[in-house]
């Protein structure tokens, strides 16, 4: 199913708080809708956010009646603005944000329609280059699959999390189209399930052998050599390849290193942040303590109980096995592999 599309001027987005039980879009008239559905992660993942943000964009900037051209860029700003306070941690919100807005600097139009038409095409530009990326990802990160690999994922960084075919799911979808017969195992990602509510799903969706586990049960698993590689996506990467995403990835990769095993990350280039160090520099989104203490709408925990619950964690680089980009595969040292690939 397409993550998202742009329809009759307007963009849907495909409601993945409904999934697995039901497929609905939400239609988007207004940018705020799509800051709604960022925020409540009706659209989540790295790459995606930063493509529905850019349709955003264009979709905010398609209402303004502005006097001039002054004006109608300093409205688009401050669309920009509302769009980029809508979750801290994925850069690629950002990136897509700045990208567009660099168009409105470089287009020497004065016409205001001119101006709005060339923001919708850079935003189908962003839309259409993931989808290839989607694809080099896939072709470079097959080549690390042995046959036969049980595999570990976290959260999903599949189809859903981007616009294409995934970044993590991407390389397993090609290293099973390659005949490798691989099998997945997929933590169930707490608070929100992203793992057992959508990478089971797509996995089930594309026939490849899946098996769900509580976030807990890792370490078993690999201590009873049903794993051989773990692979996960990413939300920001710093220039050292120090690797922001979903929290309890952290735990997975000291499991990993534990036990022997490859961990790769899945990401463009448009993931990592050159204007960062390190991951201590990354910013952490805290989300809401009710995600926590109910669930399905059913209190779990003691009313007024503190709470803690940061969406990401920092896996450090010294973890990282290589991160497999759109460019090519990265490996230590990171500082160096990853400013080659960028070509910096």
């Amino acid at each position: 199913m397409e993550t998202m599309r742009w329809v009759d001027g307007f963009l849907e987005i495909l409601d993945q708080t409904l999934l697995p039980g039901k497929a609905e879009y939400i239609k988007c008239e207004h940018y705020a809708t799509v800051c709604d559905a960022i925020r409540r992660l009706s659209v989540r993942g790295a790459p995606a956010i930063g493509a529905a943000a850019a349709y955003g964009l264009a979709l905010g900037a398609a209402a303004l009646k502005p006097a001039g051209r002054d004006e109608f860029i300093a409205a688009v700003g401050q669309i920009a603005r509302d769009l980029s306070a809508t979750r801290p941690t994925a850069v690629n919100l950002q990136w897509a944000l700045d990208r567009m807005l660099g168009v409105l600097q470089s287009n020497g139009s004065n016409s205001i329609e001119g101006l709005k038409e060339a923001l919708l095409t850079e935003a189908h530009a962003i839309y259409a280059e993931d989808l290839a990326s989607n694809r080099r990802m896939g072709e470079f990160g097959e080549k690390l699959i042995p046959p036969h690999a049980g595999i570990l994922t976290h959260c999903n960084a599949g189809a859903l999390a981007t616009a294409g075919i995934g970044t993590a799911l991407g390389v397993i979808r090609a290293a099973h189209q390659a005949g490798k017969n691989i099998s997945v195992y997929a933590d169930e990602t707490r608070p929100l399930l992203q793992g057992a509510r959508l990478t089971t799903w797509e996995m089930v969706q594309e026939k490849i052998p899946v098996t769900l586990l509580t976030d807990n049960m890792a370490g078993y698993l690999m201590a009873g050599g049903k794993v051989n590689l773990v692979i996960v996506g990413a939300d920001r990467i710093a220039a050292n390849g120090d690797v922001a995403n979903k929290i309890g990835t952290y735990g997975v990769a000291v499991l990993a290193k534990e036990h022997g095993l490859p961990f790769y990350v899945a990401a463009p280039m448009s993931t990592v942040d050159f204007n960062i160090a390190g991951g201590r520099e990354i910013p952490i989104e805290n989300r809401d303590e009710r995600e926590v203490t109910h669930f399905a709408g059913q209190q779990v925990a003691p009313a007024g109980i503190k709470v803690w619950n940061p969406a990401f964690d920092v896996t450090p680089a010294r973890l990282v096995t290589a991160i497999i980009t759109d460019r090519g595969v990265a490996r230590p040292p990171y500082t160096d592999t990853l400013a080659a690939l960028a070509g910096k």
